[in-house]
């Protein structure tokens, strides 16, 4: 017999034997369940054994019908164990890869089987349905159900578990990821980010190999100050802005977090992403409910701006507080006096507020502590009484003189953060998360609260509700959260330390969703020493957030564009400072692209430049709504072009606004060839206008040429940027 003969009779007898070690005696019937969005589908069907698989994630197909034909088309290496593609990959049984679930029974046994039992689906609205799939191991008394929440006009789909059990006796899950999804394609690209303080959201873009690549946090609070959980993956060569299928994905969930990427032997990517069991076994009791953090994705087969937009529409829609509505544009007095002000200086920045023309004067740190004042970062954190000597009549007063200046007053807090120095740590030692017989170590100063406390879940919201008692009024708030945590342990949970991690965000959320149910309307922005912290567990608490410490305007135009990918512009608080060699319209323009705010001396201001500012608030606030609710088109890549340059565009394609920004300083460099426009009508004329001009300057642009959508779409047009001009604002409006 040949050997060719020898080697494909082994792999028809392995494969039998699998089959059978699968079936059994019985045929299970096959169920195949679509899950379908206006464009996508994930596509779930049971093997003869019942257990459940991810059959395709991709482009819709015209005839559902057509779903259950799909494995039939697969001619790959042998499954020896008949996992690799499962939905909820169990450990501990057949499986050979890496697991979505693994658990330890009250027994001590590590095996674990899941099963298909049943589905439904349920439709919430014309947009958005739910499917829901219960799975079971036929030993144990152990059931996980799979959530499916599509968004039909978005393209965008959320995934979680339930975990429960009625055992006699507590088990201990080990691993219970969120999702596991599963793809296909020649090869894959993965697209994720690093960075630190003021070097938010850096992109590494490289070629998948075998094994596994894992991102992850340890961090505790500010879980993504490292590695953020938002990831691209293209499939069979990189994604453009316009071209090839990609699929976005992120954990809604503001603690520490683990994504897996794991090619299998098939050469499928295998995706497993969830709370990061790192450190963190989690004893479950009879009965009790463990719910996952959901995972969000989306797939384009149109590029990278299409996932974005995707991303962006759904968002606002459904996952932000008034994501449809408006924001207040404010004045920062971080930078202007850092920790040493008083009521005096405050007076007179509100009545800089006033003459510059934005909504709200928002006071920063340094207002509280008096035993351990607040007059730098060592002290104060946690005793959140005003400091008597620089506002003796408390923020009551200084609330009551915005509102006699016309504007509205909000506050900046950390509440989840104590300093060695301070009433608090002296008097609740037990609310403070640190190794009872181990040296303290500081991140910035200070520590963190546990959280996982519900004395101190308490503590943080009265802290919150206590500053409405003061200023019924308060118009804002600016939740900061700097720490982040070392020497893990929390007094209150005894021997159950590895539940920690988990029950700290637990209880950040506990606390947020109580200050929520009583103040649902109130702007909260979510900043984190920078863009620490930012994912949607925890912004759907918020209004907006704070993408970077680092506002000079060359570096903010790259942050800012990265997390543009994920997050709407109405979420980016963006504000104007003295950071940078760049000219102050450049650092207005720049900051326009998202929710403008200033945090500089107002005071110090020449005629010119407080002339510029009041007409550059005039004019954002007639082109906000485009800027925050339109579709947007980024058209120049920084990274790659002398410029960077996108576009919003509304929904109507009747206006646009297009923000062009020199990056290269090189001699002669500038927009030397038209850019191209997207998004517009191609049948539509649009007559351009070049807007935020400095005073003294003409615009370049002819205001009386009018254009074409198809021309701007295909030619494209040259704002003329260069040395001379290194920003320009356009604004383009449908002829009638």
């Amino acid at each position: 017999m040949k050997i060719t003969d020898i080697y494909l009779k082994s792999r028809y007898i392995i494969l039998c034997l699998v089959t059978i070690a699968c079936c059994g005696h019985a045929k299970a019937q096959q169920v195949t369940i679509p899950v379908e969005t206006e464009q996508t589908a994930v596509v779930l069907q049971t093997d003869a054994a019942g257990h459940l698989n991810t059959i395709y994630i991709g482009k819709k197909l015209d005839k559902t019908g057509e779903y259950e034909l799909v494995t039939g088309e697969y001619k790959q290496a042998i499954d020896y164990s008949g996992m690799y593609n499962s939905a909820y990959t169990p450990a501990g049984s057949r499986n050979l890869l890496e697991p979505a679930i693994a658990v330890t029974h009250a027994d001590g046994n590590n095996s674990l089987d899941l099963q298909y039992v049943s589905h439904t689906q349920t439709k919430i609205s014309n947009d958005i349905s739910l499917l829901t799939v219960l799975l079971k191991d036929p030993v144990y008394n152990f059931q996980v159900t799979l959530y499916y929440k599509s968004y039909y006009k978005e393209n965008v789909l959320e995934q979680w578990s339930a975990i429960q059990h009625h055992e006699k006796g507590n088990i201990v899950l080990q691993k219970f990821a969120s999702a596991n999804l599963n793809l296909s394609a020649g090869s894959y690209w993965l697209r994720q980010y690093h960075g630190d303080w003021v070097r938010e959201m850096q992109p590494e873009e490289t070629l998948l190999t075998h094994g596994i690549k894992t991102l992850d946090s340890k961090l505790g609070t500010r879980a993504n100050l490292f590695m953020p959980s938002v990831f691209m993956v293209s499939l069979d060569e990189p994604a453009t802005e316009d071209h090839g299928s990609v699929l976005f994905g992120g954990l809604e969930w503001s603690g520490n977090f683990k994504t897996d990427f794991e090619i299998d032997p098939q050469d499928n990517l295998r995706i497993i992403s969830g709370i990061n069991n790192y450190a963190s076994p989690y004893q479950l009791k009879s009965g009790e409910v463990f719910e996952t953090p959901p995972f969000l994705y989306t797939f384009s087969t149109q590029g990278k701006g299409k996932a974005s937009r995707d991303l962006q529409s759904w968002a606002r829609n459904y996952k932000l507080i008034d994501g449809k509505g408006s924001r207040l544009t404010l004045l920062n007095n971080w930078e202007s006096t850092y920790f040493d002000f008083n009521e005096a200086k405050l007076n007179e920045l509100l009545k800089s507020t006033k003459k510059l023309g934005v909504d709200l004067f928002l006071l920063d740190d340094g207002w509280f502590g008096n035993q351990f004042p607040r007059n730098n970062d060592h002290a104060g954190l946690g005793d959140w009484q005003e400091n008597r000597k620089k506002l003796p009549n408390g923020i009551a007063a200084i609330a009551k003189e915005a509102q006699s200046e016309g504007v509205k007053f909000g506050i900046w807090i950390e509440p989840e953060m104590v300093s060695p120095k301070s009433n608090l740590y002296h008097q609740h030692p037990d609310w403070v998360i640190k190794q009872p017989d181990r040296q303290e170590y500081y991140f910035r100063n200070q520590l963190v609260l546990d959280l996982s406390n519900p004395q101190v879940q308490d503590f943080v919201y009265h802290v919150i509700d206590s500053l409405f008692i003061k200023d019924p009024a308060l118009a804002f708030i600016k939740w900061d959260c700097n720490a982040v945590i070392y020497n893990a342990y929390a007094v209150h949970l005894h021997q159950n330390q590895s539940q920690f991690y988990v029950d700290y965000v637990r209880g950040l959320y506990k606390v947020l969703q109580r200050i929520r149910a009583k103040y649902p309307e109130v702007p909260m922005m979510l900043c984190s020493g920078g863009g620490g912290r930012v994912d949607y567990g925890a912004l759907q608490y918020f209004t907006e957030f704070w993408p970077s410490d680092n506002t000079d305007p060359i570096e903010r135009i790259f942050i800012q564009w990265e997390n543009s990918y994920f997050y709407p512009a109405i979420t980016s608080a963006n504000h104007v400072t003295d950071w940078g060699k760049e000219p102050l319209k450049f650092r207005v323009d720049v900051a326009m692209m998202g929710k403008l705010g200033f945090d500089i001396v107002v005071s110090k201001l020449s005629g010119d430049d407080l002339k510029f500012c009041q007409n550059a608030v005039a004019i954002y606030n007639e082109i906000k709504p485009v800027v925050w609710q339109g579709d947007q088109y980024r058209l120049s890549d920084p990274r790659k072009e002398n410029t960077a340059s996108l576009i919003y565009v509304d929904a109507d394609k009747s206006t646009a606004v297009m923000f062009t920004y020199l990056v290269n300083y090189r001699y002669g460099e500038g927009s030397k060839r038209p850019i191209l426009l997207n998004g517009l009508d191609p049948e539509k004329k649009y007559r351009i206008k070049e807007i935020n001009l400095y005073p003294g300057t003409l615009p370049v642009t002819d205001h009386e040429r009018v254009y074409t959508g198809d021309f701007l779409m295909k030619i494209g047009l040259n704002p003329e940027v260069n040395v001379n001009r290194t920003s320009v604002v356009m604004e383009l409006n449908e002829m009638k």
